[in-house]
């Protein structure tokens, strides 16, 4: 069902809420609070609402969320210097080669996805301090945040293949060593396991209809 336009004629609306996102599942307050405004609405254009069972929606809503606990995927590796420390200019001007563009927050720049739109392929951050500083060319950085939420990008886009080449790329031009989020430096041959948990996950979350990249998947892993 579309939006209304101007000067159109309708017999029903659909109304819906949220069952659930990355802070939960939708409880019987937040689904009372639906009811009220929806009954609301209704009552103005003197319509009859037809409601769900509460509680057979808030379960349903506890499953969802059950099951996006246990299939949401954020990836985070770290880049170090391996020598001497980098400055904001120098990571830009590196990245930029790569494809990555300024992001919202400051430290934070990001790879976009084939489509305008879309949520960003992959995001590198590094300390906020270091890019608000007067003079950031003096700013000392010694690691970067590579990351991809897999949820939210296409399978199509290979996305943790991207990662994987932006990261050896970033290291051979940048003199780093690739680490996991504690520091620890990572031999390349880590990286194939991972990749075969993520083509089991992408399965699951097609067998779901909540495909990555898909608008629910994008919702429900928000």
């Amino acid at each position: 069902m579309g939006a209304p336009a101007p000067g159109g004629r309708y017999q029903s609306f659909q109304a819906g809420v949220q069952l659930a996102n990355r802070t939960g599942a939708l409880n019987e307050i937040e689904f009372s609070e639906f009811v009220v405004k929806a009954q609301a609405f209704a009552d103005a254009i003197n319509a009859a609402p037809d409601f769900p069972d509460m509680l057979q929606e808030v379960a349903r809503a506890r499953e969802l969320d059950q099951f996006a606990s246990a299939h949401d995927a954020q990836l985070a590796f770290m880049l170090r210097a391996h020598q001497a420390a980098w400055s904001p200019g120098y990571v830009q001007q590196n990245a930029a080669r790569l494809g990555f563009v300024p992001g919202v927050l400051p430290g934070r720049l990001v790879l976009p996805a084939s489509a305008q739109g879309l949520p960003p392929l992959l995001t590198l951050g590094y300390d906020t301090q270091a890019a608000l500083a007067e003079d950031p060319e003096q700013s000392a950085i010694r690691e970067l945040t590579l990351s991809l939420d897999v949820a939210q990008v296409q399978r199509a886009e290979q996305p943790f293949v991207r990662l994987r080449s932006v990261a050896q790329a970033l290291c051979t031009a940048m003199d780093g060593v690739l680490c996991d989020q504690n520091g620890q430096p990572l031999p390349s041959m880590a990286m194939d396991p991972i990749a075969a948990d993520l083509e089991l996950l992408y399965d699951q979350l097609d067998g779901h209809d909540l495909s990555a990249g898909s608008v629910l998947a994008r919702r429900l892993f928000s």
